[in-house]
């Protein structure tokens, strides 16, 4: 049976800290933050937690900036540099690297990753 946190459904033999990481801008500090928040063990599953702790973690997450909130401001964030026209707003525009690496050579990688992620 599975267990629904903040709206995304997990199976009972996953991690807790995994599943919590799996939101987007929920890193492995953060998450693990939280687990001592609310007295959890690292390797604790989530099929184990008592559906009163489920809910707290829902609470939680709920209070914070993830998924759907914290890929706007990224995007708000970039689209603001592009309007601004600054250096990296136009490396962002042109889809080249934008932190100082090379474009001689290596540079498909970062074409393929401005294309996909950071389009305004």
């Amino acid at each position: 049976m599975p267990v629904s946190i903040f709206g995304a459904a997990f199976h009972e033999q996953k991690l807790v800290k995994k599943a919590l990481e799996s939101f987007y801008a929920l890193g492995p500090q953060t998450s693990a933050r939280i687990l001592a928040k609310y007295c959890i063990h690292p390797r604790a599953k989530i099929g184990t937690l008592p559906p009163k702790t489920v809910t707290a973690l829902t609470a939680e997450l709920s209070t914070m900036t993830i998924e759907s909130d914290a890929k706007k401001i990224l995007h708000d964030n970039i689209k603001r540099l592009r309007d601004m026209g600054t250096y990296r707003g136009r490396r962002h525009a042109m889809n080249l690297p934008v932190r100082g690496q090379r474009t001689r050579n290596q540079i498909e990688t970062a074409r393929k990753l401005n294309k996909v992620e950071r389009r305004g």
